[in-house]
């Protein structure tokens, strides 16, 4: 089934080229350019260190961006230049954004001008939305439980929110899931003044009913209560557009001004790419010089960018059903955005609705996506499915499918249980886990025997969670329900966490993990056995006190989780190993190893009445082959709400930003690392992410702006080159 779509308009000649660019060719034949432009950055108080040189063109076949930090004397280095004319600025903290100067690779002296800002409200403009959003304040805790409606009688929030701490959870983790909240077009609501509302409050309920994701957004809202929510939200919109403006962020310091960030254009200005992958996890030179996978969900493509000779490229993934037939989850807006008007953006045109991309250790990219609507009868009751016969299942959102680069061909591959998230195992079957978002159950695919028979039932396989609750080693059935108000002892308990995140343990493909978002947060841990389903045995843990919302998930190589904590804005890892109980009664709640877990916090900006950072963490990548050069097992954090990846030294709990300070709204869902060649040193290794925001014209520039592929390396000094 060989799928492909024109290529996007710089790329059109290059089609068939790209067959030869998936191919990954060795690193003797594709290398990276080796220009570089050098000079110093000053104003009117001399030398400015800590800022941002940014080199733009598009000149090359996809829009392409060079970002480096100055040094202690405002000398700079933009390495690894392509042969092309640049725009080249300044942005900074407390700086205006500089003049636009021509530069090409070979210039040594290009010497940039900035001034200072002259008002606190012309430096924030360039501050990352978690700044922004620091200016909102949190009801105080003295509101919950909500009492209700205003014309009730009650304070406006529901009863359903019963604490300060279930309103920042609902609140991160809703309101900061489709997009970056702080942005500019976030804080304010001047694109709403030509509707005439009367208050912050009405424009508020208006605006998050418009759109693609109106109704996502109307529900999230309402959850709330609209009468205490919208107060909320007025509250701070009524703070920025008075001229209120949050702390200046530092500076980059230390190896924070070794950074050297590349950002290529991916897709087209209403894509919405969820996530993009580059390599193997578990063998990071697989594919190394080769193409940069990103997922369109709404406009169901594989996209890629080469990043040797910057082309941009997409593939449309295909249905095994009529794509006519295949509903998709993204229904037509109820009101009309401000920018696309009625349009339907992400339609039925291309169904497939692909959520997550990784890659096997032999280059294919392997896929979240829907290829057909209902389950097939060897999924449900009454099959001679093994695992249907143990836990039937009758409903999936998403299955499978895969892309070979070297033929250019996607193979699509039914599972009964929903795809969210995917993860290879390392062990000799290259396991392919998912998380089952839409049920409390982990799902495999054994890509060997898949490969060996194409045979989808064969291969496939299921677990729900059970708990080992008589603590006999092995799981009885009948389970009892979760909750039961009479619970047999001598039979185990079912749990159903729907989970969010999986991650398979790196020294033992029988073991993997998955986070939960279930209130306050859980993670549970499947041990498939050797006889799976009826050994599979799982075990579940509550987050730690104060901590919130489960999201991202990793692990570092010696199996110990590292979990994103996304409300609380934390890395928390978990060690199993100091647990003193693992099964057992009781053990279903889950609160029986606090002293597993430590918990470190991020420094960022607080929000109003808390603690809270008002950072939002998408999800986390452990860097297990220290790729970035920070380390081997050094835990990377998406800081989805703060333009930036955030790094951690557990040793020191230190933290190193990442910053992408052009064009503002990097929002980040995943992240991943590559070797293209080790002999290299930085210059032949990098961590890749991408803007995954919904609403890809909340990023800078606005209607027309497209996603971005984004690359990190980190050199030994500012002017390495």
């Amino acid at each position: 089934m060989k799928m492909l779509k024109k290529s996007l308009p710089a790329a059109i000649a290059l089609l068939t080229g790209s067959v030869v660019l998936a191919q990954a060719p060795s690193p003797q034949v594709r290398q990276y350019a080796d220009g570089y432009i050098n000079g110093r950055v000053t104003s009117s108080n001399g030398p400015e260190a800590g800022v941002w040189v940014i080199a733009q063109t598009e000149e090359t076949n996809t829009p392409f961006i060079k970002i480096v930090v100055t040094d202690d004397e405002g000398r700079y280095s933009l390495p690894q230049m392509p042969d092309f004319t640049y725009n080249v600025w300044v942005r900074g903290y407390g700086l205006l954004d500089s003049e636009k100067v021509e530069g090409r690779p070979g210039d040594e002296n290009l010497d940039l001008t900035v001034e200072l800002a002259s008002t606190p409200q012309e430096a924030a403009k360039v501050y990352p939305g978690d700044y922004w959003l620091s200016m909102l304040d949190i009801p105080e805790a003295s509101n919950f439980p909500g009492t209700g409606p205003v014309a009730g009688g009650g304070n406006g929030f529901l009863p359903s929110i019963e604490s300060q701490s279930r309103f920042v959870h609902e609140f991160k983790s809703d309101c900061n899931f489709c997009h970056q909240l702080g942005n500019e077009i976030t804080r304010t609501l001047g694109h709403m003044d030509a509707l005439g509302f009367d208050s912050h409050e009405e424009a508020w309920i208006y605006r998050t009913s418009l759109g693609v994701r109106g109704g996502s957004m109307q529900g999230a809202f309402l959850q709330f209560g609209i009468d205490g929510m919208s107060q909320t939200m007025a509250n701070w919109t009524r703070k920025v557009a008075a001229g209120e403006v949050p702390p200046m962020p530092p500076r980059p310091q230390g190896v924070e001004r070794n950074v050297v960030v590349t950002l290529w254009d991916i897709g087209g200005d209403q894509d919405f790419m969820h996530d993009e992958i580059a390599t193997d996890k578990n063998n990071p030179t697989v594919n190394a010089y080769g193409p940069i996978y990103a997922v369109s969900a709404g406009h169901g493509t594989l996209d890629a960018i080469d990043p040797v000779t910057n082309d941009a490229y997409q593939f449309v993934i295909p249905t095994r059903e009529d794509p006519r037939e295949v509903s998709s989850r993204f229904p037509p807006p109820g009101n009309p955005s401000n920018f696309w008007g009625m349009e339907h953006l992400w339609g039925n045109e291309n169904p497939s609705d692909p959520h997550n991309p990784m890659m096997g250790p032999d280059g294919r990219v392997w896929m979240t996506s829907k290829i057909r609507n209902d389950n097939p009868d060897w999924c449900r009751a009454g099959s001679d499915n093994k695992f249907a016969q143990y836990y039937p299942l009758t409903r999936s959102n998403r299955q499978a499918s895969v892309f070979d680069p070297v033929t250019q061909e996607f193979e699509l591959i039914d599972t009964c249980y929903a795809t969210h998230h995917l993860q290879f195992a390392n062990d000799p079957d290259n396991t392919l886990y998912f998380n089952e978002l839409l049920g409390p159950m982990f799902g495999w695919i054994n890509t060997r025997l898949y490969d060996l028979t194409h045979d989808e039932q064969l291969a496939n396989g299921w677990c729900p969670q059970i708990i080992d609750t008589n603590g006999d080693g092995v799981i009885t059935k009948p389970w009892n329900p979760a909750n039961s108000e009479n619970p047999d002892p001598n039979l185990d308990t079912e749990v159903r966490k729907n989970l969010y995140t999986v991650i398979p343990d790196p020294n033992d493909g029988n073991i993997v993990w998955g986070a939960s978002e279930d209130y306050p947060g859980f993670i549970v841990r499947l041990n498939r056995g050797n006889n799976a389903p009826e050994s599979c045995i799982s075990e579940v843990y509550q987050v730690p006190e104060g901590s919130l919302d489960p999201r991202g998930m990793d692990i570092d190589t010696d199996g110990n989780p590292w979990v994103a904590m996304a409300a609380t804005s934390e890395w928390a890892k978990f060690e199993r190993n100091k647990c003193d109980v693992l099964n057992g009664p009781g053990t279903d709640a889950g609160t029986h190893c606090e002293q597993g877990w430590t918990v470190y916090r991020t420094p960022g900006p607080r929000m109003g009445n808390t603690d809270v950072p008002a950072d939002f963490h998408y999800f986390g990548w452990v860097d297990q082959h220290n790729i970035s050069g920070l380390g081997a097992n050094t835990p990377i954090l998406t800081g989805s709400n703060s333009d930036s990846l955030i790094a951690l030294d557990p040793d020191t709990g230190e933290w190193t930003y990442l910053r992408v300070p052009y064009p503002l709204g990097f929002y980040q869902r995943g992240l991943d690392g590559r070797i293209d060649d080790p002999d290299l040193g930085w210059k032949g290794r990098g961590l890749y992410a991408n803007y995954g925001t919904h609403l890809v014209w909340h990023t800078e520039g606005g209607k027309g702006t497209t996603g971005k592929i984004v690359k990190f390396q980190i050199r030994p000094d500012p002017l390495a080159h």
